[in-house]
């Protein structure tokens, strides 16, 4: 009797070791099958920019971009995520927007940023001087408490693509491009007895510079052709 079920806690053991491996092989079938695709996908794209790029694709500086890059395509969650790798190993290629240094910064960014961060930079990406409470409204709609773990959430995202120099507040500029100093508004009145909310609705954002460039990179299906 103990033969037998030592025999079947056996044959389960391995019917589960197969399953899960056969899980592990059907996975990493569908993955190559999507990097077969995309790697199709940016010949296409190498194609319409024309041989002008040859030297460029075969230059060791844009070659280790894509080793970067990969890396960061495979430890992707999301097909979007892996799109926009996609796109940045294209148009680093066809475009000279920035250093190689900062594409590379990109790619970094592509790594630690969330699904959750990139639904805020798009869109702020389609409607520039959006506010919080507007970013808020187009992805979820119905507000929740001020003191909810989304709305914990929904700061730490600003917070993260704030500090990180992807966004910014929109500020006045001089002709010279300096930020100029807000003038401390008047209080009239009482202080307010509450906090600013996390959904504030009279302070747009925008890209920062470096941001604008990043949105572009992994963003943008086509590029302008270099020298153009």
């Amino acid at each position: 009797m103990g033969g037998f079920i030592s025999a079947a806690e056996t044959e389960e053991g391995s019917i589960r070791t197969n399953t899960l491996q056969t899980q592990w092989l059907e996975e990493h079938a569908r993955k190559i099958d999507q990097l077969m695709h995309d790697l199709q996908e940016i010949a296409n794209r190498f194609e319409s920019l024309g041989t002008q790029i040859d030297e460029r694709i075969q230059s060791e500086e844009y070659l280790g971009l894509v080793r970067r890059a990969f890396r960061a395509w495979d430890r992707a969650d999301t097909d979007e995520k892996r799109k926009y790798v996609r796109n940045i190993v294209s148009n680093a290629a066809g475009t000279k927007l920035c250093s190689d240094d900062v594409v590379r910064l990109f790619v970094d960014w592509l790594d630690l940023y969330h699904e959750a961060h990139f639904a805020v930079i798009r869109q702020i990406y389609n409607h520039p001087g959006s506010t919080r409470f507007e970013i808020w409204d187009s992805i979820h709609g119905e507000l929740p408490r001020e003191d909810s773990a989304e709305a914990d959430l929904f700061r730490l995202l600003i917070r993260d693509l704030s500090t990180g120099g992807v966004i910014r507040q929109e500020r006045e500029t001089n002709v010279r491009g300096q930020f100029m100093r807000k003038r401390p508004a008047r209080r009239m009145g009482a202080l307010p007895s509450t906090m600013e909310s996390a959904f504030e609705e009279t302070k747009p954002y925008v890209r920062t510079g470096l941001g604008q460039q990043f949105m572009h990179y992994p963003m943008n299906e086509v590029v302008p052709r270099i020298g153009s």
